[in-house]
């Protein structure tokens, strides 16, 4: 089952008086610090809907595995709108999707596993009896919040959509803190100060140098979704030298073409994986996925009692 995360930033942070995706919980952003979580949780294909301050904000995260998306009339619209924008993207791509606002960084990747883990049309964490964030939402209900009017915001589509929202017990205050104004920001800050050390996954493949990362990877599974590697790097900030820069220097270390371009035409040339590229992309996953799912324990076997 393929899940997805979608992370709404495209409010003004006007109750703030500074740009909230941006401000740090200790040495990382509160942007970042959500991005983290999901792919921490194994998730992989992460979105984020951005529109104020757009530009910055994607450039800042732009080496952390994200899909950009934009609302271009954040300044008339409101976070159910943004969420659309997301949920239309990610319907087709996703059995299910966990979506969040950015200003509440610090759920853990334990809250995830634990939404994960539940057979739920909607479903969402709650922690001593408050009702918080991500919301798991299955594909099947994206069409009928699509369609909703948007009366009362998300959690109106959510009671109209004809699922039951499902409760997830939890062990996780973070799902309830955000960070709206200047004293939830402190809140937040006090809270974070308190959380656990916990294991953080990166894996490479290499000869003399590595050539092949998590990056890497979404280049060519966005090579493949959208057959243009030029539409690839925009929605993931990367300069389009760039890209064909790491594609090219994948191919030279396994001397194979991962990538065949087709050329112009009515429609427009299009690039698309080769065999080789699309078992490249398959085995890497695989393999990230099996790992992350012994990080845990691993990680208990060896520093349990040390934090």
């Amino acid at each position: 089952m393929t899940t997805g995360a979608l992370i709404v930033a495209a409010g003004m942070s006007s109750r703030m008086g500074d740009f909230k995706p941006m401000l740090n919980i200790g040495s990382i952003s509160i942007a970042q610090r959500v991005v983290a979580t999901f792919q921490q949780a194994g998730i992989d294909k992460i979105v984020m809907v951005t529109g104020y301050n757009a530009t910055a904000l994607e450039r800042h995260l732009a080496g952390n595995g994200v899909v950009f998306l934009r609302n271009e009339q954040y300044e008339t619209t409101h976070m159910f709108d943004s969420a659309r924008i997301g949920l239309r993207y990610l319907m087709d791509k996703c059995d299910r999707v966990l979506f969040t606002p950015v200003d509440i960084p610090l759920f853990t990747a334990a809250t995830v596993q634990a939404l994960l883990a539940c057979d739920a049309l909607l479903a969402a964490p709650v922690c001593e009896g408050e009702t918080g964030h991500p919301t798991l939402i299955a594909s099947a209900v994206i069409p009928a919040l699509l369609a909703d009017s948007g009366e009362g915001g998300l959690r109106g589509a959510f009671e109209r959509c004809g699922a039951v929202m499902t409760p997830v017990p939890v062990q996780d205050r973070g799902i309830l803190h955000d960070a709206d104004t200047p004293e939830d920001y402190r809140a937040l800050l006090a809270y974070h100060n308190e959380q656990l050390v916990r294991p953080v996954l990166s894996v490479s493949l290499a000869r003399e140098k590595p050539f092949f990362d998590a990056r890497t990877a979404m280049l060519l599974r966005l090579v493949a979704e959208t057959e243009s590697v030029r539409t690839a790097c925009q929605r993931m900030q990367m300069s389009y030298s760039s890209g064909w820069n790491v594609i090219r220097t994948l191919e030279s270390q396994l001397s194979r073409t991962l990538i065949r371009r087709s050329q112009g035409g009515a429609g427009g040339g299009k690039s698309r994986l080769t065999e080789d590229g699309e078992r490249l992309l398959r085995q890497y996953e695989a393999y990230v996925a099996a790992l992350r799912e012994n990080a845990a324990a691993l990680f208990d076997s060896f520093f349990e009692g040390l934090f």
